[in-house]
């Protein structure tokens, strides 16, 4: 086959190689580099660096508005486009080149988040099951039918950093299957997603990020957890701004004003939220790192319990 893989982040890269295993590969699509760092240097994408190290071809079009680009991936006569966290929105004149259409791996159970950001708004909407699903591409957002699928559980404590790890390498998997699938003449089966239970992952937005303690403990901890490495929760305690990296809810009964320090030790600092408490393990000051709850109370003698 000659396949035409178009990525970006991270998550695409396991993709990229499963894609890439037998040499079929014959060219890569990312995004523009952007400007990154202190330095605000252009700096490739994850995906660019890894097609750049297996010796692929890449594309970097801003979009594929115009008849130029769309002819440039027409010359390269892809029998089929995989898609993974590209971040352009593919046109039906795009979708239409490859003979066996584009296939996109997506990171939920559709059609269960769709959208931009499915690792994070299923941690934060507490589900317990998510996984990566095989789509056929069509001009809808992810709205395509279903060819494969996995599912997995979603641990107590998982972050969306951890989380995303784990689904970018079983997206992987997904992938192999469907190409292994195709290579023997067995096209992979669609399944049109079904009309109900639709949920849509809107893109995150670093103003989420700060918490409101009048909010339900259990809803602030999954927020914690989703947005664990970006764009980290923040909330304001005895008196100082601080970035959360990990906290539980505690379910107990308390009376006192949402953003009350409740109690401080080695286990936490507990801070009271609109239900329940909140449980602080390991959070970070501004220019500092992260560090346990119990090291940033040897440095703030002056928190105030109860206040």
């Amino acid at each position: 086959m000659r396949i035409v893989f178009a990525g970006t982040p991270d998550f695409a890269v396991p993709s990229l190689r499963a894609a890439a295993k037998r040499n079929e590969v014959v060219a890569v699509y990312t995004q523009p580099d952007r400007r990154a760092g202190r330095g605000r240097g252009l700096a490739p994408s994850p995906v660019k660096r890894v097609a750049q190290e297996l010796g692929i071809p890449v594309y970097q079009p801003e979009n594929f508005r115009s008849a130029a680009a769309r002819d440039e991936l027409a010359a390269l006569e892809p029998d089929l486009l995989v898609v993974v966290a590209y971040g352009l929105i593919l046109p039906q004149s795009v979708l239409d080149i490859p003979v066996e259409g584009c296939w996109n791996v997506h990171a939920s159970l559709l059609p269960r988040w769709r959208g931009a950001a499915p690792i994070q708004r299923a941690i934060q909407a507490a589900d317990t099951r998510t996984g990566v699903c095989l789509m056929r591409m069509e001009k809808g957002l992810d709205t395509g039918p279903v060819l494969l699928s996995q599912a997995i559980d979603i641990r107590a404590d998982e972050t969306g950093g951890q989380l995303h790890d784990r689904l970018a390498e079983l997206g992987a998997q997904v992938l192999a299957d469907g190409l292994g699938l195709l290579r023997g003449g067995l096209r992979p089966q669609a399944q049109p997603q079904p009309e109900s239970g639709v949920t849509y992952a809107h893109k995150l937005d670093k103003a989420e990020a700060k918490l409101d303690w009048n909010r339900p403990a259990i809803e602030l901890a999954n927020k914690v957890r989703a947005f664990n490495p970006w764009p980290m929760a923040e909330a304001v305690i005895g008196g100082e701004r601080l970035r959360l990296h990990a906290a539980v809810a505690v379910p107990r009964e308390q009376h006192a004003e949402p953003g009350t320090v409740l109690a401080a030790g080695r286990d936490g600092i507990d801070v009271a939220c609109g239900e329940g408490s909140l449980r602080v393990r390991v959070l970070q000051r501004d220019g500092g790192k992260a560090i346990t709850a119990a090291d940033y109370l040897n440095g703030r003698r002056d928190l105030v319990i109860g206040g």
